[in-house]
């Protein structure tokens, strides 16, 4: 609930309002209770809103009753003309559960999203940019670690390769979630949808993570936040987790500062992590149970084997 403003937990859309005394009530409890994911739960609630709010105004529906598959297609399709097909699709995603929700509660007397399909997207292969494993070295040994804030930087980017972990649930972790296990480090990530997933940590990753939790002084605070904000006057960690857009921003800055001129995100370091794994000799299965995918089809958008064979073959036009 944290994630949502007051504002916007006091107010239910109208159509909402409207349809039943408890509908309010229930619609945010949708919100509370089901989707756990705070990123997912902000997207959710701005698709929901934003389809009610057409319905009420564009379309004259008073009630959740009187909503009809056409008028879901029919947003369906206007969102289409100004999103990508995987922003339409999770849009339509947040309706379908929503109305689910909905008719569970005796709300709605049938689900007007269960029948609408949403616009095809195919992806052949993932486009986030990777290093390659000597670029990945340079970085992680570029980085001053003379400074709380250079522990706390090349512990966060040697978490991200080595751990395969998300950037989310990287920066969700406490202190505690770093912890000894048969005289290895283990890290603990809390994923997607509650989901707690642990790992054993790389011999590099463990001398890391030491250094840094060492070097700051963390272990005393188990229940703090691993990676946090740096005050400006002290130059000191803070008590405040780090926010994930400064994560972002601090990555382009480290990669900027060794020299790298390839356009990371966040998630390179998880592709570059699985990639390098699956170079030396790794199974597609074992990295999506060390990735927590659910699929091997999504770890194969991590894989960027294929780019190596690219390059080889393009090396054979010898003009």
């Amino acid at each position: 609930m944290n994630q949502l403003t007051r504002t916007q937990l006091d107010l239910a859309p109208l159509i909402v309002v409207r349809s039943a005394p408890n509908a309010g009530m229930r619609f945010l409890e949708f919100f509370a209770a089901a989707i756990r994911n705070p990123h997912t739960r902000r997207a959710y609630y701005r698709a929901a809103t934003n389809f009610l709010t057409w319905c009420e105004i564009e379309a004259g529906i008073s009630t959740l009753a009187a909503v009809q598959p056409i008028h879901v297609a029919s947003w369906i399709e206007l969102q289409t003309r100004a999103h990508t097909a995987p922003t339409v699709k999770q849009q339509l995603a947040a309706i379908r559960h929503l109305f689910d929700w909905m008719v569970t509660g005796q709300i709605m007397p049938t689900n007007p999203a269960a029948s609408v399909r949403g616009p095809a997207h195919r992806i052949r292969r993932g486009k986030t940019p990777v290093l390659a494993p000597q670029e990945a070295r340079t970085l992680l040994d570029s980085i001053d670690v003379s400074t709380p804030v250079g522990l706390r930087d090349r512990a966060l980017i040697a978490l991200m390769i080595y751990s395969f972990a998300r950037i989310g649930a990287a920066l969700q972790m406490r202190v505690a979630d770093v912890y000894t296990q048969d005289r290895r480090l283990w890290v603990r990530l809390h994923e997607k949808g509650g989901k707690e997933h642990t790992m054993p940590c790389h011999h590099s990753l463990e001398q890391f993570l030491h250094e840094y939790i060492d070097g700051c002084g963390l272990a005393a605070e188990p229940r703090a936040p691993l990676f946090r904000t740096v005050d400006r006057k002290t130059k000191q960690l803070s008590g405040l987790p780090l926010a994930q857009a400064n994560a972002h921003a601090m990555v382009r800055r480290r990669a900027t500062a060794a020299g790298i001129a390839t356009a990371l995100g966040n998630h390179s370091f998880r592709a570059t992590g699985i990639t390098a794994y699956l170079k030396n000799g790794g199974t597609l299965e074992k990295a999506a149970t060390m990735a927590n995918h659910s699929s091997t089809r999504t770890t194969q958008l991590y894989d960027r084997r294929p780019d190596d064979v690219t390059l080889d073959e393009v090396e054979r036009v010898m003009i």
